[in-house]
């Protein structure tokens, strides 16, 4: 029997080559893709650093209830000498009405022989900070002395903000979102539109099909690092105490993970539908568990093995520790580690049950 003659290797280049300019042409003709890729990480980065920026002790907001309406409250009077205090004097319906909808943070009701009663929701940080300081200033405007004297002396360090915790969680989240999404939904629209159909009959295999994403992505990826940690240096000052070689390095990795997980969810996906519930499944848990937006320690300890196994988990930590703490690589190694094992995992799994139709 005559041999099947393979494709030349100098052929088989040819075709990534020209499949990875395909991917390159199909990103820049989608506006949305450019917008979602690259302005929208800045401009949340840009929103959530103006919020959370340095700045001066918050005014804690009382609603002050008098037992008799028509006197003024004296806790309100005490209350107003503090200038880390705003006293809103209300009567008991308003000052309820007020505490449910966020206007004010403590309700402080004044009670027979001098007592006060607060009322906040303890689950609310800013209710259970006010009633400290209030109780604090009620305290020393009756006339407490502090046995001990005390003095506060406020330092906001670079790495310590809350800018500098989130730019490397917005880093992750968005290789994650343009992993998962920028090729799952990729593949999804050429099935839908019977464009895998036609490439059934070339010599390409599924490997050198994913190749040519994979290389596209890390492309992409360069820019969005620039884009974003750029920002993060040159807006907020957000320190970048590792190795920029290693940061990239990371993000690389972490890039490879996702869009593994995009890979393997567009494998047997045929609508936008289908795609968007698993992409959604996949990573809005993340987003909540990885420690993107507060610290993925807050969760119970039982939790924990599952979180830190998760990739955006390890990505983020990685990410951080480069940054803000100056880490090497091999300080990094087991959360690369857990990188490497989705990596293996998903495209695997993905070469496995990809279907052409």
């Amino acid at each position: 029997m005559s041999e099947i003659p393979r494709t030349p290797r100098t052929w088989r280049d040819a075709q990534i080559v020209q499949l990875v300019l395909v991917r390159f042409r199909e990103f820049l003709r989608e506006p949305e893709a450019l917008f979602w890729v690259f302005i929208f990480p800045v401009l949340l980065t840009a929103g959530l650093g103006l919020a959370f920026r340095g700045k001066q002790e918050d005014k804690a907001v009382v609603a002050v209830v008098a037992p008799d309406a028509h006197a003024p409250p004296e806790v309100a009077a005490l209350l107003a000498r503090s200038k880390n205090i705003t006293v809103r004097p209300l009567q008991l319906d308003s000052a309820m009405e007020a505490l449910r909808t966020a206007k004010v943070a403590l309700v402080a009701i004044e009670g027979a022989a001098g007592k006060v009663s607060y009322r906040y929701d303890p689950a609310r940080d800013e209710s259970r900070t006010a009633r400290l300081i209030v109780d604090n200033a009620l305290q020393r405007a009756a006339g407490r002395v502090e046995p001990v004297a005390t003095s506060d002396d406020y330092v906001t360090a670079l790495g310590s903000r809350y800018i500098d915790f989130l730019v490397p969680g917005l880093l992750g989240m968005n290789l994650l979102g343009s992993g998962v999404w920028g090729l799952g939904f990729a593949l999804v629209d050429l099935r839908r539109k019977r464009l895998l159909k036609r490439l059934v009959a070339t010599p390409m295999s599924r490997a050198q099909f994913f190749t040519s994403f994979l290389v596209s992505r890390l492309v992409v990826l360069s820019f969005e690092v620039i884009a974003l940690v750029g920002f993060g240096v040159l807006v907020f000052h957000v320190p970048l105490r590792g190795s920029v070689w290693s940061l990239f390095f990371i993000a690389v990795f972490g890039a490879l993970s996702f869009s593994g997980l995009g890979l393997l969810v567009g494998t047997r996906a045929k609508t936008i539908e289908a795609v968007s519930g698993l992409a959604n499944a996949i990573m809005l848990p993340m987003w909540v568990l990885s420690g993107t937006f507060f610290s993925a320690s807050h969760f119970p300890d039982v939790m924990q093995p599952f979180v830190r196994a998760l990739p955006l988990t390890a990505v983020n930590d990685a990410l951080r520790a480069n940054m803000l703490q100056g880490a090497s690589l091999t300080a990094v190694m087991p959360q690369l580690a857990v990188t490497a094992f989705w990596i293996v995992l998903c495209y695997a799994a993905a070469l496995k049950l990809f279907r052409w139709k």
